[in-house]
């Protein structure tokens, strides 16, 4: 069986689980007309959703680089859908707060073992690499249309309906793992814990400061873009539902490009630009008036997601000991971590307007900018041309010769 179907499979899986992380944030515009939450209260559901993934996420990056733990990744994907589908039953805003806290708990155990799963299926290609993160970026993508499509038809009670891709992305786990475990499916990049190379504790640091830069602003965004062009454009919920998927669109588009060009040129070169160009996108999303605010949306999203799929293998490379951290850091922690500063941006919008409150997100890539300046380009994991390491289930992704994987199959 091609080692392309556990990947293609594990890609789906993750567009699965993404839309959970998109859906918090197209959730927003419902309760704030539905229940009348301000913006600071709506953000705090944002945050809600971020913050224990934050704190949880380098746990179960630690653990991976540990324990291979396969079975995190069909059940993390039921959590995380569970805790978005209840959000809208009931009225308590205590609850809701728990139970999206509990999909972002469910969100943060998926990623570091997909992200270890993904780079064995791919020999550690950051193109293919690319293809994984593509997944979760149309998950991004789909959310505001599922949810939109789900909540205007039948309010925040209908809710529970959306937990139909958690089945579907649990079911896929499933089948991809199995593919991972057929005899000839494994690869020969699984670098863990076991792995050769010195990990760049510096370099990794300040990749991840950039790529928090970058989280609060996509998450910022994320959180009030849809309110923010339904008033600067005086359109109704339509207009800012298509802010946010244009948004979550260019993200997939960005990150395709961005493994184009890391092909050509240095993955840190091309992340470096993509911070400098994003500094002019978000201030067009600020600062310009009318529909051709749509246009800085999708540029911003392009710049903010070219170095996404990067990210993830500059910092496993960084950390050729621990791909599991860097995993769950680089794809997990540093994008959720947004959400701990929507609270803060909400406050400033209710207290003044939410241009101003925006505003300040513009500076941001330039920080990241400064942070990813020194950095140099890590070495790249050799693919060996033949399947080389054996995936066990119930212990560790391990390396072992050729001969030693055929004789543990009765072959």
């Amino acid at each position: 069986m091609s080692t392309n179907k556990p990947l293609t499979l594990l890609s789906l899986s993750h567009a699965c689980v993404d839309v959970y992380q998109g859906s918090v944030a197209a959730l927003v515009p419902f309760f704030v007309s539905e229940r009348a939450y301000s913006y600071a209260a709506a953000s705090g559901i944002v945050l809600a959703a971020s913050l224990l993934s934050s704190v949880v996420q380098p746990l179960f990056g630690a653990l991976t680089d540990k324990w291979a733990m396969p079975w995190l990744l069909p059940v993390s994907s039921l959590v995380g859908g569970a805790g978005v589908a209840l959000s809208g039953v009931g009225d308590s805003y205590a609850l809701t707060l728990a139970v999206v806290a509990v999909s972002g708990i469910g969100v943060a155990a998926y990623h570091p073992e997909a992200a270890r799963m993904a780079r064995v299926a791919s020999r550690g290609s950051h193109t293919a690499m690319g293809w994984f993160s593509l997944g979760g970026n149309i998950g991004f993508a789909t959310a505001p249309l599922l949810v939109a499509t789900v909540i205007a038809t039948g309010g925040l009670g209908a809710s529970p309906l959306l937990v139909v891709p958690a089945v579907a992305g649990a079911a896929l786990c499933a089948v991809a793992l199995r593919a991972l475990r057929a005899p000839g499916t494994a690869t020969a990049a699984a670098r863990g814990g076991d792995a050769d190379g010195h990990d760049d504790w510096p370099s990794f640091l300040r990749l991840s400061g950039a790529v928090v830069c970058r989280s609060i602003v996509f998450v910022g965004l994320s959180a009030f873009i849809a309110l923010y062009v339904r008033e600067r454009t005086s359109g109704g919920e339509f207009a800012g539902t298509a802010a946010l998927f244009v948004l979550y669109l260019g993200g997939a588009v960005g990150t395709v490009v961005g493994g184009r060009l890391a092909t050509r040129h240095s993955r840190v070169t091309v992340v470096k630009w993509s911070y400098a160009l994003s500094v002019l996108a978000v201030a067009g999303v600020v600062l310009v008036p009318g529909p051709l605010l749509y246009l800085f949306v999708a540029l911003t999203s392009a710049g903010l997601y070219v170095p996404f799929s990067l990210h993830v293998t500059l910092g496993q490379d960084y950390l050729p000991r621990r791909v599991g951290t860097a995993g769950g850091v680089t794809l997990g922690l540093t994008v959720s971590v947004g959400g701990v500063a929507s609270p803060a941006i909400g406050a400033l919008a209710d207290a003044t307007s939410l241009q101003t409150a925006l505003a300040p997100l513009i500076a941001l890539p330039a920080a990241g900018w400064l942070l990813l300046r020194s950095l140099h380009e890590p070495a790249m994991p050799e693919a060996a041309p033949a399947p080389a390491p054996c995936y066990d289930p119930p212990t560790r992704v391990r390396s072992a010769p050729a001969d030693d994987c055929r004789s543990s199959e009765g072959g």
